[in-house]
């Protein structure tokens, strides 16, 4: 392992992505610190997994919360934090927006004000979300028998598309979102603002209204009948959470940004719809799964593909493991974990 003295604290921290993170900065010689509120399932059982095998500092604690938050960051100082916590579904966030509104709008907001009044040589990356985009309706929309394409000369979306905040999970985002990039403008903090179109991978126990990748791969993994939302044809990038983590251990490094931020994806060659993911699960774990459709939900978008071209420019990344090879990892992964899966996402 590397040595090092610098600090991250990473909100989410038991996530999905939050626990992957945590792992990779600490094999690179960084010192972690967690903060969760344990509210998603999977959670309790990626702290364990973390504590078992490598050292943290863990705080429960709801970012909704200032004095917690701002007494934490204010005792670390960290060099950097990645802001990974939030309700993270479009869903839920219609059938409770308070909530929605409480753990991304304001959560992050006090996250800002932690790093400005305490901590503002920290280095925040705030994630973000494809959803601040809306539907992505000014782009004509081409259907083939399997998946959704854009017409026309673009293909994907880049950063200086207009936002369109649908859904009340994509407001509270955007707030999130515009507070980040606002607060490096005025307050001169360094902030990352990154994106993210579908990110998938090991430690992530996917849920019906998010993580569909790796919810499908569980479903088709037990034999279980999926449900469509829509006609199936929606398409999105996919990126394995290994990438998103290098991509996080490279801005660590990089030199202070103002107001940056990055469309964060598999990319084009990455894209893939719902009823292509069942053709290849079925494939790879010989299974004829069946599916059962159901009304389009609120704010689902038929098609987002990132254009990852400025990040490539700017940080010379691009994503390495494709998609036929996340999936064999995350079916490995599922078959190595049955019996905890089965018992954290039993209804």
């Amino acid at each position: 392992m590397k040595k090092s003295n610098k600090k991250i604290l990473i909100t989410g921290g038991a996530g999905f992505i939050g626990s992957n993170t945590a792992f990779y900065f600490f094999k690179n010689g960084w010192e972690i610190y967690l903060i969760d509120n344990l509210s998603r399932k999977g959670s309790e059982n990626n702290l364990l997994n973390l504590k078992k095998n490598i050292k943290i500092k863990f705080y429960k604690a709801d970012t909704s919360n200032f004095k917690k938050i701002s007494k934490i960051i204010k005792n670390i100082k960290p060099n950097l934090l990645i802001h990974c916590a939030g309700q993270v579904t479009v869903t839920k966030s219609v059938i409770n927006p308070r909530n929605d509104f409480n753990s991304n709008a304001l959560g992050s907001f006090n996250i800002l004000e932690s790093i400005r009044l305490f901590s503002n040589k920290t280095k925040l990356i705030n994630t973000s979300t494809n959803k601040v985009y809306g539907d992505v309706s000014n782009k004509k929309v081409l259907a083939t028998k399997k998946r959704y394409s854009f017409s026309g000369k673009t293909k994907s979306i880049n950063e200086n598309y207009p936002l369109d905040l649908y859904s009340p999970y994509g407001c509270s985002k955007g707030i999130a979102d515009q507070y980040t990039r606002d607060y490096s403008r005025i307050y001169d903090l360094d902030t990352i603002v990154v994106r993210l179109s579908c990110i998938y991978g090991t430690m992530q126990y996917g849920i019906e209204d998010h993580g569909w990748i790796v919810w499908l791969a569980i479903q088709s993994y037990f034999g279980k009948k999926i449900k469509i939302f829509g006609d199936g044809k929606q398409v999105r990038d996919a990126l394995f959470i290994d990438d998103l983590v290098k991509l996080f251990f490279k801005l660590s490094k990089s030199k202070k940004n103002i107001n940056k931020i990055y469309n964060i994806g598999g990319g084009i060659k990455n894209s893939i719809s719902l009823l292509e993911l069942i053709e290849i699960l079925n494939q790879k774990m010989n299974k004829k799964n069946k599916y059962k459709k159901f009304r389009w939900r609120p704010g689902d978008q038929k098609i987002y593909i990132s254009d990852i071209s400025k990040i490539k420019k700017e940080h010379n990344w691009s994503p390495k493991i494709n998609m036929s090879q996340g999936l064999d990892k995350v079916i490995d992964w599922v078959g190595r974990n049955e019996s905890i899966i089965k018992k954290i996402l039993k209804p």
